[in-house]
């Protein structure tokens, strides 16, 4: 399918500067290729544009100048594949987010094609690390393994053994659903059905929610994200599986909870690498962009974009605008060779195939007694250290890794 002149006049009237950090020293273009219509937006989208400026903002006198441009890739593979193309083509060195894990595997094989630099935070798909890994192409923040076995281990120790799915019918949900379930198999439960929906033309998920009661499963697995999983919570609900299932949310952020509720959210289990009430360093992050951010604290794809971006440019800076921008390659090799460290995820490195390590974390929402302000919505359930909550290196299938 081919994106329509239409269509692609409306992204590419997005796909102009919006934040510059002038300094001497030669200019390094950053586009934020993102969610900004559709049912990602509140959990990336504006944030992630934000968070991409805060980094940038750090480097205004640093000896060279990073202009940040937005464009929305309406979640469209051929969209978001003429926007990359374009953009590397006039001149931008790397782009950043990428939520829609179709559209992603798109932009990692321009990135690749064109030696630019992709710094994927919004795309889930482990795949990005593993048979689909690349030499140019970061997956920093999460994936769907580290969801799997963040989430759907821990709700099969508590007695979930018996699951049904509903998927988005496309590459990440494809990939949450299969890596959930092989953890769900390894620890001794099973599957005993699943429902695919169209992606992202589905809004009433009644249907499927029916199909997951009929089915008699302890546990309703939604392999989808953000506003699908909360009209996938309140479908569940109207009908009154809450009462015999247990919903295991395998991504969702704290700008779904926001929009679910407390009420309705309470008690759920979720799995993030990022909450902005974590440690001193992530409410600094917070308070610094807050006001830029619409009064919200960033969510956990925006902070990816920070942390990734952040790392890039420490990468641009320590081997000089003129190398970086010349071999996008050299520039992702550098990132790997030198320890990350910000204020969204602290101290953690890159391995060889692209993957970006960092604690990650088991959240249980609050009640709404428990909330004592305006997103105060997490309490953590359990820590998973940075070398284990990621698929080992082994495993993946990736041709950058030496056996």
């Amino acid at each position: 399918m081919h994106a329509s002149r239409r269509s692609l006049l409306a992204s590419a009237a997005l796909a102009a500067p919006i934040s510059r950090a002038r300094a001497q020293g030669g200019t390094i273009r950053i586009g934020v290729l993102t969610d900004m219509s559709g049912p990602y937006r509140d959990t990336t989208g504006p944030g992630s544009v934000v968070m991409t400026q805060a980094a940038a903002a750090e480097f205004a006198n640093r000896g060279f100048t990073v202009e940040v441009l937005q464009a929305d890739h309406q979640n469209r593979p051929d969209v978001g594949a003429n926007l990359a193309r374009q953009w590397y083509d006039q001149g931008v060195d790397a782009i950043v987010d990428v939520p829609t894990s179709s559209v992603a595997f798109a932009v990692n094989t321009i990135a690749r094609e064109k030696n630019k630099v992709f710094l994927n935070s919004g795309a889930a798909s482990s795949d990005l690390t593993g048979a689909q890994c690349s030499p140019n192409t970061v997956h920093w923040t999460y994936d769907t393994w580290m969801l799997a076995k963040g989430t759907g281990a821990a709700i099969v120790r508590t007695g979930g053994d018996s699951w049904f799915f509903v998927t988005a019918d496309y590459a990440f949900g494809h990939a949450l659903e299969r890596d959930t379930a092989n953890f769900v198999r390894g620890a001794g439960g099973r599957v005993v059905g699943q429902v695919r929906y169209p992606f992202p033309a589905t809004t009433d998920f009644s249907a499927f929610v029916l199909q997951a009661q009929a089915s008699r499963a302890k546990v309703l697995g939604m392999a989808n994200a953000s506003t699908d999983t909360v009209n996938t919570i309140k479908a569940a609900r109207e009908f009154g599986l809450h009462r015999s299932m247990k919903f295991a949310a395998l991504l969702m952020g704290v700008m779904d909870i926001h929009a679910l509720g407390l009420e309705s959210a309470q008690g759920l289990l979720l799995t993030e690498s990022f909450y902005w009430d974590l440690n001193d360093r992530t409410r600094a992050l917070t308070q610094r962009t807050r006001a830029a951010n619409q009064n919200r604290p960033p969510a956990m794809v925006p902070a990816g974009c920070y942390g990734a971006t952040l790392h890039y440019l420490k990468a641009v800076a320590d081997m000089g605008v003129a190398a970086a921008k010349a071999d996008g390659r050299a520039a992702v090799a550098r990132m790997k060779a030198m320890p990350t460290d910000d204020d969204a995820f602290g101290p953690g490195r890159i391995r060889e195939d692209g993957r970006k390590l960092h604690p990650v974390y088991l959240f249980e929402v609050k009640s709404p007694s428990e909330s004592r302000a305006p997103f105060d919505y997490y309490k953590v359930a359990a820590t998973t250290a940075a070398e284990e909550a990621f698929r080992p290196l082994a495993e993946g299938g990736c041709s950058l890794v030496r056996s």
